[in-house]
């Protein structure tokens, strides 16, 4: 598919470094762009989610025990980075172990349900979890789990799809936003009064309790 410009109509196509013409890992151009899509798009979903999240996190924590000890869930008075900070090293890890198998499930294709996102695959579909019912138990599927999106117009779904797209990128600028006014203080001048200093390092994820060096 050519590179669509609606999704920024203001600006067009923009591509200052010529990305949709390169061929990546020696892979063809088809390829490269479905991997830059698919890119953009799961980057995209994921600063939603921690931008809704810093916001909850800044007001609002589960009020039952975070551990089986018994320990409470770090304060909201907390900056959500500093949360971050306060929750057990296990706990950590067991987040990573969730993406590190979610990730797997995507590179693999759901098991072959669907072809590799560099060969053909819708971009932003997530594979379907059907091996995984069949084989282990009941789980929805993250992508359309409840069916709502398959029934839908060829140009709602287009509507859609440019909707996320422009959504991602905004929340992309917003959750940095809120990481740089907490790190560096004045550097967000819209956020100067909400914004607590963070004394840590937001980019790196185990600090002080676990590194490679």
């Amino acid at each position: 598919d050519p590179p669509p410009a609606r999704p920024t109509p203001a600006v067009k196509f923009y591509d200052p470094l010529n990305l949709a013409e390169q061929e990546f890992w020696g892979k063809s151009n088809e390829a490269t762009i479905g991997w830059l899509r698919q890119s953009e798009i799961k980057h995209g979903r994921i600063a939603m989610f921690a931008f809704v999240g810093y916001i909850v996190q800044s007001n609002f924590v589960f009020p039952w025990a975070q551990t089986m000890a018994g320990a409470a869930h770090p304060s909201p008075d907390l900056v959500p980075e500093a949360q971050w900070d306060a929750i057990p090293l296990g706990a950590k890890w067991q987040i990573f172990a969730v993406i590190s198998m979610l990730e797997l499930w995507d590179e693999c294709g759901g098991g072959g349900a669907v072809p590799h996102y560099t060969n053909g695959r819708k971009p932003g579909q997530y594979p379907p979890f059907t091996l995984f019912r069949d084989n282990v138990h009941f789980v929805l599927d993250l992508y359309d789990p409840f069916g709502f999106s398959k029934n839908r117009s060829a140009e709602k779904k287009e509507r859609g799809l440019t909707a996320e797209l422009n959504n991602g990128r905004l929340a992309q600028l917003g959750i940095f936003g809120f990481l740089c006014a907490d790190k560096i203080p004045g550097s967000v001048p819209l956020l100067n009064d909400i914004a607590i200093h963070y004394n840590g390092d937001p980019m790196i994820p185990f600090e002080g309790q676990f590194s490679y060096f």
